[in-house]
């Protein structure tokens, strides 16, 4: 069983691993988006929803089999790996030789050559699926810290070198290829599992009895999301494309930061305790309360100040792309609430379940697409926080059995968050309206005030998820002080 040491020591790692990738992206992006157009980034984006769902089937489900199933051995982990670089190499040969119809979907005869390099990401993730896995499975989560800082570093070296000497498109193909295979390489160096040259039939029917509802789960989530991405590319323009999902990826940075760290800890720690439901719903709710304590505010303050931070940090031409920062900042809020929930379903094992309830939530999320491509991209980015709020609602719904803890039992738990963070993100928002100052030290300002403002009425309130945060550090201090005693 895992220990509660062991956990914390993981997350650690992990949270070191995704904030020092996150920054460096975040740099590098800033960087990238000053040399390049709009438009580059609406291309490698619409070659991206092609190879993104091709990935899905890649992986197969497998990956996550592995960390869910109590005891794998060497023999379990070789034969998803080969299946996984099998499955790989054919999909590079679907994308290499579909890339001129791709390109003649588009009307963009210059995606071709795009397509055919930049797709070599999916053997890249054949590479590293099972390492990963393996890593997860052991809780050895120093090793993701080696292998994603070290890729992001050559990555950007190279993205940045290639687009201030003009390559244009090409630099962010390059970032692309270099961080997924220098990831995979780290991996290989410092992760001791070597696949046998040995090939179970059996083993994958079991292994794949329990992915194959993944597989189809996440094919259906993977599809509709990108489905937003083919439309917008098809009907609108790259340029709305790339404003688009330049204006996700402020608050995807922080979201990524801190609920992938929780749940990649989560799901493994879930996972070994699976047959006492009274833990699982306790890590469950311990997880929602806790991250959405830290996201809410994050994301309201950054919706706040929106128009500033694009200013400052993208410059004028990226303007457009305030309102969907806002919108996603509003959205990725509540992800915490999604991803808990299904890390417990899937701990649990029941896929059965999780394959339903991505086909309910996609119906809902394609007939909102279909809904609100007529009007406009910012009607269609409107309707993902309705798709949210669904999706969220379904999410939960399962767990009311599973776990006796309800969806109302959940809005229970994180809504003084939300509404704490609310009034940090206006006060914020007011600093940044009465103050003139420049537009670095405004941000600052305001930043730091929304903060305090958030930490002060939770204090004041008694919220437990900063109590639970504080009583954590003081074990934390306790413990180091006994270790440097001894």
């Amino acid at each position: 069983m895992i220990t509660q040491k062991e956990v914390l020591i993981n997350f650690i790692w992990k949270m070191a691993e995704r904030c020092g990738s996150q920054i460096i992206s975040f740099v590098v992006s800033i960087i990238l988006a000053r040399l390049l157009m709009p438009s580059d980034y609406g291309m490698i984006a619409l070659c991206m929803v092609f190879i993104l769902i091709l990935q899905v089937f890649a992986d197969s489900g497998l990956a996550t089999a592995l960390i869910q199933k109590k005891d794998p051995d060497n023999l379990d982990y070789s034969t998803v790996f080969y299946t996984n670089m099998c499955i790989s190499v054919f999909l590079y040969g679907v994308m290499y030789f579909s890339a001129p119809s791709i390109a003649d979907f588009y009307h963009m005869p210059g995606l071709i050559p795009v397509i055919r390099v930049l797709s070599l990401v999916l053997i890249g993730n054949g590479l590293q699926n099972v390492q990963q896995a393996y890593v997860s499975k052991h809780m050895i989560f120093k090793r993701f810290f080696y292998s994603t800082l070290g890729a992001s570093l050559a990555s950007a070296a190279v993205g940045i070198y290639m687009a201030y000497n003009g390559y244009g498109i090409w630099a962010l193909v390059a970032q692309q290829l270099l961080g997924r295979y220098v990831s995979a390489s780290i991996l290989w160096i410092t992760v001791p599992f070597r696949p046998l040259l040995q090939f179970s039939f059996s083993r994958l029917r079991s292994l794949f009895s329990f992915g194959w509802k993944l597989l189809i789960s996440s094919l259906i989530s993977c599809g509709s999301d990108q489905l937003w991405q083919l439309i917008i590319g098809k009907v609108y323009s790259p340029a709305d494309l790339a404003y688009f999902n330049q204006g996700k990826k402020f608050p995807e940075i922080i979201v990524s930061n801190i609920d992938a760290s929780i749940n990649s800890i989560l799901l493994p720690t879930m996972a070994s305790v699976q047959d006492h439901r009274e833990r699982v719903r306790d890590m469950t709710r311990r997880a929602i309360k806790t991250s959405i304590f830290i996201m809410a505010p994050l994301m309201l303050i950054l919706a706040f100040s929106a128009d500033h931070v694009v200013m400052l940090v993208l410059t004028e031409k990226w303007l457009p792309c305030v309102p969907y920062l806002c919108i996603f900042c509003i959205n990725y809020m509540f992800w915490p609430v999604h991803t808990a929930n299904l890390n417990a379903i899937n701990a649990l094992g029941r896929s059965d379940i999780f394959l339903k309830l991505e086909i309910i939530k996609n119906i809902i999320g394609i007939g909102i697409i279909i809904f609100t491509m007529q009007y406009s991209v910012l009607a269609m980015a409107l309707g993902t926080i309705i798709s949210g709020i669904c999706s969220q609602i379904i999410n939960a719904w399962p767990n009311k059995k599973l776990l006796n803890y309800s969806y109302l039992e959940q809005l229970h738990d994180f809504m003084p968050s939300v509404c704490l963070a609310g009034i940090s993100g206006a006060v914020s928002y007011l600093v940044g309206v009465l103050l003139p100052l420049p537009l670095l030290i405004l941000l600052f300002i305001q930043g730091i005030t929304g903060i305090c403002v958030y930490l002060s009425l939770s204090y004041a309130f008694k919220l437990d998820s900063l109590m639970y945060l504080i009583n954590l550090s003081m074990r934390l201090k306790v413990n180091q002080k006994t270790i440097n005693a001894g």
